[in-house]
């Protein structure tokens, strides 16, 4: 996922500038290769800010906040906690979005000291799956894997916004849901007036109106981005986790985003189902989730970093 810093917080801007390190690694500093998470923490989401890098625990929504320069850091006091979850996580500004998983909801910190400074109820249903966020063009915008709708929380002034202006934005054109994970990742192009989302099931990719959630398939060459999970839109290049296949699609989308080919796959041996990224440089930085493996209170975890080119 990626940060579009593009809304109005700021005074969030300006007291994130000494919080965070510098945006590009010193010359000649080796970086870990591999970071060991908390045993036992079954992470899911990433997001880098400068040289820190938060990630979020599925089963009980705290965020553990460390630094790609040292590989050391610790979980953020105050978040989670019973009823809370963590999938995918943004940092815009000093704020940290956080998408609830089966919760149906979404929780907002401060991304310094961790304060819980807001919660809103995304889903109407028990039938729902809050996967990732995107912050783009004056709003969070959150996908829903079971149900064919983003939820968009505008952010307008120096203040969050009350629950009733959470807006539904339903699915229309291309993409259909079916039985499984459907919406997934969610990033957005710079100016934040188009999104793109991978629908796992499928592996089919979309671009999405902000405005209308009109969806447009994006026309693939070379295969089908299945499993498809976190994603990263970097110019007209666009990184997809594809979590249980162990690799990161790379694919080369047209002006318009109307096309794409999948040019090659990153891969790694220290990958264990990797399941979303954020990039600080010339490096991706992955999450290994482990699906498949049995958590338990010993279970190690990690994120892993790999070259984009």
């Amino acid at each position: 996922m990626r940060t579009h810093l593009v809304f109005t917080l700021t005074a969030a801007l300006a007291a994130v500038v000494a919080f965070t390190a510098p945006a590009a690694p010193a010359k000649r500093q080796q970086l870990p290769q591999t970071i060991q998470l908390p045993a036992g923490f079954q992470p899911e989401g990433i997001a880098i800010r400068g040289s820190t890098f938060y990630v979020g625990s599925i089963p009980t929504g705290a965020v553990y906040r460390g630094s790609l320069v040292t590989g050391q850091g610790a979980v953020l006091p105050g978040t989670g906690g019973p009823g809370r979850a963590a999938t995918g996580l943004e940092v815009a500004g000093k704020l940290l979005f956080v998408s609830g998983a089966a919760t149906g909801q979404a929780f907002v910190y401060d991304a310094r000291t961790g304060a819980a400074l807001a919660t809103y109820q995304l889903a109407t249903t028990s039938d729902t799956f809050i996967n990732d966020v995107v912050v783009a063009h004056g709003a969070a915008y959150f996908t829903d894997s079971r149900q064919p709708v983003l939820y968009r929380i505008p952010l307008r002034g120096k203040k969050l916004p009350p629950q009733d202006a959470v807006q539904r934005l339903p699915l229309t054109g291309d993409i259909t849901y079916e039985s499984g994970f459907n919406a997934n990742g969610i990033d957005a192009t710079p100016n934040g007036k188009t999104l793109v989302i991978v629908q796992s099931n499928t592996g089919l990719l979309f671009t999405v109106d902000p405005k209308t959630g009109l969806t447009r398939g994006i026309a693939l060459t070379g295969g089908l981005v299945r499993n498809g999970d976190g994603i990263l839109l970097d110019g007209r290049r666009l990184y997809v986790v594809q979590n249980r296949d162990n690799q990161i699609a790379v694919v080369e989308l047209t002006r318009g985003l109307r096309s794409g080919t999948i040019a090659r796959h990153i891969a790694s041996p220290a990958f264990d189902v990797p399941t979303t990224i954020d990039e600080f440089g010339k490096w991706l930085y992955a999450v290994n989730a482990r699906f498949g493996t049995a958590p338990t209170a010993g279970t190690p975890y990690s994120v892993v970093r790999v070259a984009k080119h």
